[in-house]
């Protein structure tokens, strides 16, 4: 029996072949392989750019995106951390699929994460005579069972695609403070090498040696700026993929002078402005070498915002309406801006409320090239492309998503399904860390009908949640008791698809 994803992909495919064989039979100057820029932000929320309702921040560049392309409203990292988001946004597969090692073993696991049978963006783009480069953080992992930074670096971002990689090798806050070239820490004085002491115990904040090489936090966003124009304009005259991944908003929050007290919010608006002239550079790029019209330029966050103390006290949401943060699996911990621009493709202005995941950037590419993914390629990946050119009448891609870090969730047209009680990440956890800057549940002002007035969960509290977010898009009203049925029904998906390994949600 054909399955739904199938069905879909089949169907969307056709729809898609023949509206855009369509425009570019009448844009006689559009390449048939268009260039593809993913510009990945970190820790950006859903309300930290002005398009998505931040007004205490100007970001005219992304919102330039938006105005000249479609914004989507009901956009979802696969997991409201860093390192899952990544994998799964390359290879099109949930990250749990994998194995068991979830959780926070993925931010301190350094090994090289993609399996070599996985196909990833990168290859599907390069087997396809796309140039391919990732440039900024990386987070994926060096080595087969450790990365060597004294040494060579591999594999690596080269065994994920990429014939060029630069950048920050882990996260801005974590060791070694010195950028990664291809396989090796450029400029390292071998009289002076690297020792992370507390690397075999998942610690990397602190780091000896490499003072050659060590960057400054404050030009981490200038330098990887100037590397992605650079391979732009080395590679414009055939098509090439980057995927563009800044730094910003991750702490340590350290914008550069030219921004600082920029924004209405301190340093953490300023952080975002300094995104934004990233974002700039590369569409300033594009136009001056002739090639926008050519490249579909896509723009999101890995995961949520932080309710840092600071932004909050000058008016600023980074999630907007939506409660929780970055590792929450509440909506502000895995909703994410998520843009997308190709002219005389994408239609200008667009607004689309349609359910997405960045797990679906790989099969929305494949189907870019007009090619099929091989049957165990992207199992968790699906079509956008007849969204982005506004196919009349398509299917919308997906109607399940699943969310998970160790919190999980099920999201099915409406309705959100937790099968725990909290937000399974830092929000609602005693051990919340308060002195890092990570608001808990009261302070940040959440309400939600399982908590009292304090940020307690209440004694009588259901076992789960279960949320309309068409009604109640900010979760304050836990439904669970009021729908036993519908509990039930999406529980047993829930567990159909992670215990069975069904792979079409």
């Amino acid at each position: 029996m054909q399955s739904r994803r199938d069905f879909l992909r089949v169907s969307a495919a056709a729809a898609t072949a023949a509206l855009l064989g369509a425009r570019r039979a009448r844009t006689a100057h559009a390449a048939t392989t268009p260039n593809v820029v993913i510009i990945l932000a970190d820790d950006l929320g859903y309300a930290d750019v002005s398009c998505y309702g931040a007004t205490k921040v100007r970001t005219p560049n992304i919102d330039r995106i938006a105005d000249e392309g479609m914004r989507f409203t009901d956009a979802h990292a696969p997991c409201p951390i860093c390192t899952p988001t990544r994998y799964t946004m390359l290879t099109g597969e949930y990250y749990w699929r994998i194995g068991p090692t979830i959780g926070r073993q993925w931010n301190m696991h350094r090994r090289f994460l993609i399996q070599e049978d996985r196909l990833t963006v990168g290859e599907m783009l390069k087997e396809a005579g796309y140039a391919t480069a990732c440039i900024g953080k990386w987070h994926l992992g060096f080595g087969e069972e450790k990365p060597d930074w004294n040494g060579e670096l591999s594999p690596g971002p080269f065994e994920a695609g990429f014939d060029y990689y630069f950048g920050v090798p882990n996260a801005n806050s974590e060791a070694p403070f010195a950028f990664v070239e291809n396989r090796r820490i450029p400029g390292l004085d071998p009289d002076d090498p690297i020792d992370i002491p507390g690397e075999s115990k998942g610690d990397y904040h602190q780091m000896t040696g490499g003072e050659s090489v060590r960057w400054v936090d404050e030009d981490i966003a200038l330098t990887q700026t100037a590397k992605t124009v650079a391979y732009i304009e080395e590679q414009k005259d055939k098509p090439f993929f980057l995927y563009f991944a800044p730094c910003n908003v991750h702490v340590p929050v350290t914008p550069n002078k030219r921004f600082q007290g920029t924004s209405d919010c301190g340093p953490y608006g300023d952080f975002i402005h300094e995104l934004d002239w990233s974002v700039g550079e590369v569409l300033a790029t594009l136009d001056r070498l002739g090639i926008a019209d050519n490249t579909l330029v896509l723009f999101s966050s890995d995961n949520g915002g932080v309710n840092h103390r600071g932004p909050y006290a000058a008016g600023h949401r980074p999630n907007g309406r939506f409660i929780g943060q970055k590792t929450d699996i509440w909506e502000g911990g895995q909703r994410v801006p998520f843009i997308a621009r190709w002219p005389e493709h994408v239609p200008a202005g667009a607004v689309s409320e349609e359910l997405v995941s960045l797990a679906d950037v790989l099969a929305t590419t494949a189907a870019l090239l007009d090619k099929e993914l091989p049957p165990t390629a992207g199992p968790d990946s699906f079509n956008l492309l007849p969204t982005l050119l506004g196919v009349p009448g398509h299917q919308p891609p997906r109607d399940t998503l699943v969310l998970g870090w160790p919190g999980w969730a099920l999201r099915q047209g409406p309705w959100l399904y937790i099968p725990h009680q909290g937000s399974g990440g830092v929000t609602t956890d005693p051990k919340n860390l308060a002195g890092e800057g990570w608001m808990n549940f009261a302070e940040a002002g959440h309400v939600n009908s399982d908590y009292d007035a304090e940020g307690k969960l209440k004694e009588n509290a259901p076992p789960g949640q279960l949320y309309n977010l068409a009604d109640d898009p900010a979760e304050s009203t836990n439904l669970y008791r009021d729908r036993p049925e519908l509990v039930e029904k999406m529980d047993a998906l829930l567990k159909k698809i992670r215990g069975r390994g069904e792979r079409f949600a």
